[in-house]
């Protein structure tokens, strides 16, 4: 796809900027009972993150828009979408981080949910994004086939045969060495069915077709898996600050990641073809996708 000249760092800092807003006003004021619960779910969600996930739906939105969409209630409906998987993505983390999982103290670079406010507060906070994701898809002013569309993709990508099945395959598979099929398949549920269910949102918002589907559904099996790589290499090869977590946490922990079957040569090397089957898959949406080409290479630039 040709390489249009775009100021990607300036649309990308707009984006973080303007999801940043909409997550502080669908979230409860922290002063609203019970406070303690919401004071956390906050915590949890606003001032931090690379908002990738957020981003990818802006960009699938703008690269599938069709003539004749009105243009405030898509950018009303991309707001629900963007939020409502930065939602999903925040809740994974809090339960994540918790000691019945892989009990980490630091998360962007400050305190855990649980260390900043109790276990069980953390659970409950996890508990509570979930369910206010969904509300927000439920109330995108789009046609009510497209509604029922997304929450049906948001919610198989984030359940057992997504999200949470990647995490109990994890979970399952710490000390075992896993074939690299059997890895593939771990972090395409694990952590890339979000990253693809962010693409696949932002086209089933913009009335994407069919053709233009299975672009964005190539596009987000690449990205989602290269994102997965890239996180296995900086585990081994940033330190603490540079992550905002902890550094060398899966190694430590024993966990099967692509460096450890593949090698670090090896993981980068799965990189780069991942990042070409991305870049491949966008030919044929045009400039219109030059947003997604740009975060694919951002995915991937994480690692220099």
């Amino acid at each position: 796809m040709p390489r249009r000249s775009i100021d990607f760092p300036a649309w990308l800092a707009g984006r973080v900027q303007h999801i940043e807003t909409v997550l502080d006003q669908v979230l409860p004021p922290a002063t609203t009972t019970p406070a303690r619960l919401h004071e956390s779910m906050r915590y949890a969600v606003l001032g931090g993150g690379k908002r990738v996930r957020a981003a990818l739906v802006y960009a699938a939105g703008e690269a599938s828009l069709q003539p004749g969409t009105a243009a405030s209630a898509q950018e009303i409906a991309l707001d629900h979408a963007a939020a409502a998987v930065e939602l999903i993505h925040a809740y994974s983390l809090v339960h994540d981080d918790l000691p019945c999982m892989d009990d980490d103290a630091l998360r962007r670079g400050r305190p855990t949910v649980h260390v900043q406010f109790d276990e069980a507060t953390a659970m409950l906070a996890g508990d509570a994004l979930q369910p206010l994701a969904f509300e927000l898809l439920g109330m995108m002013p789009i046609a009510p086939a497209l509604v029922v569309q997304g929450t049906q993709l948001l919610a198989r990508s984030t359940g057992s045969l997504g999200m949470v099945g990647g995490q109990a395959i994890d979970c399952a598979s710490v000390g075992c060495t896993l074939t690299p099929e059997a890895l593939r398949q771990m972090h395409s549920m694990k952590t890339g069915a979000l990253l693809e269910a962010s693409v696949l949102l932002g086209g089933i918002v913009a009335g994407a077709g069919s053709s233009a589907r299975q672009g964005l559904e190539t596009y987000a099996s690449a990205v989602g898996l290269a994102f997965q790589v890239v996180d296995d290499i900086l585990d081994v090869t940033a330190d603490t600050a540079t992550l905002g977590k902890t550094a060398g946490k899966d190694a430590a922990g024993n966990k099967p990641t692509y460096v450890s079957a593949l090698g670090l040569d090896g993981a980068r090397g799965l990189l780069k073809d991942l990042h070409a089957q991305a870049r491949a898959a966008l030919l044929p949406l045009g400039p219109a996708a030059a947003h997604l080409g740009c975060i694919a290479d951002y995915i991937v630039g994480r690692d220099h």
